[in-house]
């Protein structure tokens, strides 16, 4: 018996979720601009409070302008962080996820390219740095 699973749990359906998962459900797409849950909200709803956590907080940072708040950082710049970290971690669900966001924000294969290499480019020299325990000889200023 062969079964496509695309988690270690039963996702949640948008079409049985009820109550405070339904209206997640409903803002997700309706912050996002998409007429689908994505599968991680939908498996992350077998778990009410951390789904509800998790939007909440991605929401808040990723769109605070759903919120009525203005980030110093704008869309792009949000999801290319976004992009370069889930690279580093190896998560394939949000490099895919966060690319498709750059694209549908106009963003190049090119700017993608620029963006994997300088990520790549650091997690190199952050090894060596590391593992050479370098001293830091330039610092921020406070303040």
């Amino acid at each position: 018996m062969t079964e496509n699973r695309i988690a270690t749990v039963r996702p949640v359906e948008e079409s049985e979720a009820t109550g405070r998962v339904a209206e997640i459900f409903a803002d997700i797409k309706r912050t996002k601009n998409i007429d689908f849950v994505p599968n991680m909200w939908r498996v992350l709803a077998t778990h009410p409070v951390q789904l509800e956590q998790v939007w909440t907080t991605l929401k808040t940072l990723m769109h605070p302008e759903a919120l009525g708040r203005k980030s110093s950082l704008d869309p792009a710049t949000r999801e290319i962080i976004a992009l370069a970290v889930s690279a580093t971690n190896g998560c394939s669900y949000c490099v895919n996820s966060h690319t498709a966001a750059l694209r549908k924000q106009g963003v190049s294969t090119e700017m993608l390219g620029e963006v994997l290499a300088i990520a790549s480019l650091f997690n190199m020299t952050n090894a060596l740095a590391e593992g050479y325990q370098i001293e830091p000889d330039v610092l921020p200023p406070w303040g």
